[in-house]
């Protein structure tokens, strides 16, 4: 399994958008936060605030960028994008309700036609993680739920939980060598 550098950080998960409300699966798809999201992550920049960023990296699809902006509108940070931290492409699954086949997908034994696997996203999401966590730190991730299921496998936590929207989220190494992060959600006020 590809190994995170041992750096904390934060993340977050863009705002919501219609799709997200809906239920629907959006991997790729490039759909924009809805007012809701853009509430949330007015809401996720004050909660951020003093906390001591120093740099922010997001994915580059709308959903997450914008709310990057939103956030950096608080904190007045260098932002960058890498597309390494974009959403997985579900394939045939996009825009389409979000189905029982996650388990299967994360384990290696069904992957949707047209989809990125599991370990691809993995691969890619902790060598992006890494390049971010090279920069000043602490700095802020602004990217995708599937992607942080990835995230939190590397972890060595269960990777099939749903992340809510726009809610920070602290992501520290384990102490005294332990197997496990630490992956806190930040007090929203």
């Amino acid at each position: 399994m590809p190994r995170l550098n041992p750096i904390p950080f934060w993340f977050l998960r863009h705002g919501e958008t219609d799709w997200n409300a809906e239920g629907r699966s959006q991997g790729r798809t490039d759909i924009p936060l809805n007012e809701v999201g853009l509430l949330q992550a007015e809401r996720a920049a004050a909660a951020l605030k003093g906390r001591g960023i120093a740099t922010i990296v997001s994915s580059p699809l709308s959903r997450a960028l914008r709310t990057a902006e939103i956030v950096n509108q608080a904190l007045h940070l260098p932002l960058s994008t890498d597309d390494d931290l974009m959403e997985v492409s579900f394939g045939t699954e996009e825009g389409q309700p979000m189905g029982d086949w996650y388990d299967d997908w994360i384990a290696g034994g069904f992957t949707p036609d047209g989809a990125e696997t599991f370990r691809g996203l993995l691969a890619r999401a902790v060598a992006a993680i890494n390049r971010a966590t090279a920069l000043p730190a602490p700095v802020l991730v602004v990217a995708h739920g599937a992607l942080f299921r990835a995230l939190r496998l590397a972890f060595g936590h269960e990777p099939n939980v749903r992340t809510p929207n726009a809610l920070p989220i602290w992501c520290a190494p384990p102490a005294n060598g332990g197997a496990v992060w630490a992956v806190e959600p930040a007090s929203l006020g």
